[in-house]
């Protein structure tokens, strides 16, 4: 589990109770992490910035190699997403379906390096 300081937990659920105790300053450390979404997608989030990565369907049966910790994998055990970085360009990526494993393995200079071949998403 990561560890957050009373002042990381205020800037990301009470920003304005954050401003009057801490002013505008930069937090300490920027959020980064991928987080399952109820209907299946995953948020990948850096700072702020939030991508929503969109599970694709199952076919085939080859093995993947997981875009973030690298490891290969079974075809149950890696889902295939897509985010839009720009108008009618999708950037697709395999991840494992274990995220917060994968995520661990993977440590904070590969998700690091993820979130930067999915940033800054151009808006038409």
């Amino acid at each position: 589990m990561k560890d957050h300081s009373e002042r990381d937990l205020l800037r990301e659920l009470f920003p304005d109770t954050a401003r009057e105790e801490y002013g505008d300053g930069p937090t300490e450390r920027t959020t980064l992490g991928l987080y399952p979404v109820p209907d299946g997608r995953l948020a990948l989030v850096q700072g702020d910035q939030l991508a929503e990565l969109e599970p694709l369907e199952r076919a085939g049966k080859a093995a993947f190699m997981c875009d973030l910790c690298q490891v290969t994998r079974s075809r149950d055990e890696v889902n295939v997403y897509r985010v839009g970085v720009a108008a009618r360009r999708y950037l697709y990526l395999t991840l494992c379906t274990n995220t917060p494993a994968c995520q661990q393995r993977a440590g904070a200079a590969r998700l690091s390096a993820l979130a930067d071949r999915v940033f800054p998403i151009e808006h038409a």
